[in-house]
């Protein structure tokens, strides 16, 4: 599977009603909502914002009041033909004055998913895992570089009588890493994972 590693919009026209096609990170049915809030209140006086969302094995779709099946469900039959999770692909249409029929819908809201997910930047989506380690200041420095050449990131640095790190790495790496930090402490310091207690 895939996921983002940016976000679009990219607009048609189909017979004088504007489609904005918008794609985002959503990693949970919580947010679906909020993200259609957020993109109904962003683009004021839109006729319908239809959604589609894949969270791994959860999905989401709406209609938005257009006929039934005409909208969500095109949009998320090109998400899921896509291989992203963790995606919503949200449709703003500005109604142009011409009914454009059901199957008109179905292929004006494919399409604008079509365009939106079109070449866009995805990656390989990897197991990450929490870790936190203790160190002295003396190996600070070389910590952080063993950290950026296995993928971790680092989200939290505090500075007492000693440094603790903690972040997360990618889980395929793990080992490696708690093998590289006991070589460079010769065994004093451990890889915590929120498992262990």
């Amino acid at each position: 599977m895939k996921v983002l590693k940016e976000e679009r919009t990219v607009e048609i026209v189909v017979k004088k009603s504007r489609f904005i096609a918008i794609a985002r990170t959503c990693t949970s049915p919580a947010q679906v909502k909020s993200l259609v809030d957020e993109t109904r209140s962003k683009y004021e006086g839109a006729t319908h914002v239809v959604h589609a969302a894949v969270m791994g094995n959860q999905f989401s779709f709406s209609d938005d009041h257009e006929p039934k099946n005409t909208a969500g469900r095109p949009v998320f039959e090109v998400v899921k033909g896509s291989g992203i999770t963790n995606i919503i692909v949200l449709v703003v249409r500005y109604f142009g004055g011409t009914l454009l029929g059901t199957g008109g819908l179905v292929k004006a809201y494919g399409d604008s998913a079509k365009a939106v997910l079109d070449g866009i930047e995805t990656e390989e989506l990897v197991q990450k895992t929490r870790f936190s380690m203790e160190i002295g200041y003396e190996l600070y420095e070389s910590m952080k570089r063993l950290l950026a050449s296995l993928d971790a990131v680092v989200d939290k640095e505090d500075f007492g009588t000693t440094v603790v790190l903690g972040g997360s790495v990618p889980a395929d790496v793990l080992d490696k890493l708690r093998a590289c930090v006991a070589d460079m402490t010769n065994g004093r310091c451990k890889v915590e994972t929120p498992s262990q207690s």
